[in-house]
């Protein structure tokens, strides 16, 4: 028989939960799920060695363990940070939390535009969550913001280094998912950046999964730059025969017309499956495509209005009430109305009503 595997017990935000060993404590949270779990714009769960570089995952250990119930002496990176039994740690009920957190959002806004109303990234982008929730009114930046010229690093890629916040994401992807990687961090301190040697240099047949794991718009598809807005469009989930990858994507539509293919991500913003480049950018007929139905949005986001998905018609409650039988009119308005003409009903008109329909229209 396996022997059972131990537990560890884990407070967070006053809520247990009991995880396996060497779970972090961001996992953890998540499992519990809710406001409790800390906001993540460079740890991706599908990625080696993502996480630890923008810190805004911070949060408290209260109590070490129950071995060593000390506090940790500063705030931690959550996505790094692995559980011990007896763990608690605070989050949102921890002002030191969420003070340094609004400090790290600034941060990352040194050098990030807020040019959302023309960024393709907008109304999906974590940075403008974090921004609107944690923000500071302005900044207390004095000096000249870094800018860098848009770059393609690919036939089908825009890179707008300006927005980029350094987070990893991609080159992990890269060199993960690809046989070799062609791109990375160039330069250090202030002047790091995302790019290549060579411009045009990405080929491989999934690098086009970089633009899913950027949390801001510095990687954007050019066959969708600027052509319509994530909130104009509907999701819809579909499929198809694919020898590259699992041909599972959600198609951003408008009418019979795909504007956009992405691959299906998770309530936390991670890819559930990386697809290839010929779903992405360049099977783009909807006869290619089963469609299975209206991918389901969190109705808080900006992307589920106008998509009334799961509403009831209400009930037609006289109908009801009279048992099927239509309702009888107490009195014919148009017969006993002295405007119009008696012979005359003004809602079966022809276009608009004129004098001659009107009594004594003549005086």
């Amino acid at each position: 028989m396996a022997e059972e595997k131990k537990l560890f017990k884990v407070k967070i935000d006053n809520i247990s939960v009991e995880v396996e060993p060497g779970t972090t404590i961001l996992n953890a949270a998540r499992q519990i799920g809710g406001d409790i779990v800390p906001p993540a714009m460079c740890y991706y769960s599908k990625l080696q060695g993502s996480g630890g570089k923008c810190r805004t995952c911070l949060v408290k250990v209260t109590k070490g363990s129950e071995a060593d119930p000390r506090p940790m002496p500063k705030l931690v990176a959550s996505c790094r940070t692995t559980v011990m039994d007896g763990m608690e740690v605070a989050n949102i009920t921890s002002p030191e939390v969420q003070d340094a957190r609004k400090g790290v959002v600034e941060f990352l806004l040194l050098n990030h535009p807020l040019d959302c109303p023309i960024c393709d990234q907008a109304g999906e982008c974590h940075l403008q969550d974090l921004g609107y929730e944690h923000g500071a009114d302005g900044t207390r930046y004095e000096f000249k913001r870094r800018t860098f010229e848009q770059v393609d690093i690919g036939d089908n890629i825009k890179l707008h280094m300006t927005r980029c916040i350094l987070c990893y994401r991609c080159v992990y992807t890269a060199d993960q998912l690809t046989n070799s990687r062609v791109h990375g961090v160039l330069n250090r301190g202030e002047a790091s950046e995302i790019g290549t040697y060579i411009q045009k240099a990405l080929t491989s047949e999934f690098i086009g999964n970089v633009i899913d794991v950027c949390p801001v718009g510095a990687l954007t598809d050019r066959t969708f730059r600027f052509k319509n807005r994530v909130w104009f469009l509907k999701p819809v989930d579909a499929h198809r025969n694919c020898d590259k990858c699992c041909g599972k994507t959600v198609l951003w539509m408008r009418g019979d017309e795909i504007f956009r293919v992405t691959a299906r991500k998770d309530k936390y913003g991670e890819v559930e499956d990386f697809i290839c480049d010929t779903c992405r950018f360049d099977t783009k007929e909807a006869s290619a495509w089963t469609i299975e139905g209206p991918r389901k949005i969190d109705r808080h986001s900006v992307i589920s209005q106008g998509h009334y998905v799961g509403t009831v018609k209400p009930k037609d409650t006289i109908t009801e009430v009279m048992d099927g039988r239509q309702p009888r009119l107490l009195m014919d308005i148009h017969s006993v109305s002295k405007v119009n003409r008696p012979e005359i009903d003004l809602s079966k008109i022809d276009g608009p009503a004129h004098s001659d329909d009107f009594n004594n229209a003549k005086r």
